[in-house]
């Protein structure tokens, strides 16, 4: 049983965008001393205008987190944890596909 190139590529992209996020999040917590999440938006001003970029590579992540979390604290049903992961998934996807076409670029590939 082989594996199609394509469908390494893709694998290879998505766990690279779901660390890439988990590596921005946990460097944001501990630069800022203050959990990553979506509500860094609702500031206003400069502060959520800089904090787009690091929301967009990020976003997987906390939208994992905020899904496990609120199904072990609000005991969310579980479609509902399926439709998030599903999203989180396309989100970290596309995203480790971007981190994969920028490094590739930078080293000259």
């Amino acid at each position: 049983m082989s594996i199609e190139p394509s469908s390494l590529e893709a694998l290879q992209a998505l766990v690279l965008g779901f660390a890439f996020a988990g590596l921005l999040a946990s460097a944001f917590e501990l630069l800022t001393e203050r959990r990553a999440s979506f509500g860094l938006l609702q500031s206003g001003g400069v502060l959520a205008l800089m904090s787009v970029p690091m929301l967009v590579f990020s976003a997987p992540f906390i939208i994992l987190r905020n899904t496990i979390r609120g199904r072990s604290i609000e005991g969310r049903p579980i479609p509902f944890v399926m439709i998030a992961t599903m999203i989180a998934c396309g989100w970290s996807l596309v995203s480790g596909r971007v981190v994969l076409d920028v490094t590739a670029r930078l080293v000259g590939a």
